[in-house]
C-alpha cells in the first residue's frame, strides 16, 4: 500500500497563493482603491494596513523556500504542487507590484515593474501554447529570479512603510536607491530568463 504524500508543502503553497490576493486587497484599501473603506481611514489606519500587507508579504515569500524544502526533504513532490507553485509565485509578485504602484510617487520603477509583469505573462502564455509539445523545465537562474523579485519587492514595500515604522527620513533616500537598484536587477534577470525560455522553445519546435 502506497503512503499518501505529505500535504503540508501544498498547503503552504496554497497559503502563499491566498496571501498574495489578500495582500493586494489590503494595499489597495490602504491607498484609496476601495473608496467605501478608504473614506473612513485615518493616516494611522493606512500605515497600519500597509504594515500588515508588508508582514503578509514577508511571511508568504518565506513559504516559497519552505514548501520546496519540505517537499524535497519528505519526498512529497506532486504534480499538483508543481502546477500550483509557479502560480502562487506569480500571484504574490503581481499583487506586490500592483500594490507598490498604487502607492504613487514611484515613476522610477514603472519600467522594471512593467517588464517583470510582461515577461511573466508572456512565459505563462508560451508554456500554455506549447504544452504537450515542448518541455520547458524551470532553470536554476529562473529560481533565483523569483528570489530576487521577492527581495526587491519586499524592499519596495518596506520603503513605502518607512515612516510607518518610525524610521528617520535621513536614511530613506539611500534605502530607496537600494530598493530601486534591486528592482532593476530583478527586471533584467527576469527578462533574460524569459528570453532563454523563448529561445529554447523555438529551437525545440524547429
Amino acid at each position: 500500500m502506497t503512503r499518501a504524500a505529505n500535504p503540508i508543502p501544498n498547503i503552504l503553497t496554497s497559503i502563499r497563493l491566498i496571501a498574495g490576493v489578500v495582500m493586494f486587497l489590503i494595499l489597495a484599501g490602504a491607498t484609496g482603491g476601495v473608496p467605501v473603506l478608504s473614506a473612513y481611514l485615518s493616516p494611522e489606519d493606512q500605515f497600519g494596513l500597509y504594515r500588515t500587507a508588508f508582514y503578509i508579504f514577508v511571511i508568504a515569500a518565506a513559504t516559497d523556500w519552505v514548501d520546496g524544502y519540505l517537499a524535497r526533504r519528505w519526498h512529497a513532490e506532486s504534480r499538483w504542487g508543481a502546477i500550483l507553485d509557479p502560480i502562487a509565485d506569480k500571484v504574490l509578485v503581481t499583487g506586490a507590484i500592483l500594490g507598490v504602484l498604487t502607492s504613487g510617487s514611484v515613476p522610477q520603477i514603472a519600467i522594471p515593474c512593467g517588464l517583470i509583469l510582461f515577461r511573466e505573462f508572456a512565459v505563462s502564455a508560451l508554456r500554455e501554447t506549447i504544452a504537450g509539445q515542448v518541455s520547458l523545465p524551470v532553470t536554476t537562474l529562473a529560481k533565483w529570479k523569483t528570489t530576487l523579485q521577492l527581495l526587491a519587492l519586499g524592499a519596495q514595500l518596506f520603503a513605502r512603510n518607512w515612516d510607518g515604522f518610525g524610521l528617520s527620513f535621513d536614511h530613506l533616500p539611500a534605502f530607496q536607491l537600494l530598493a530601486d537598484t534591486l528592482i532593476w536587477m530583478a527586471a533584467i534577470v527576469t527578462v533574460w530568463t524569459g528570453w532563454q525560455y523563448f529561445k529554447r522553445a523555438r529551437r525545440e519546435m524547429a
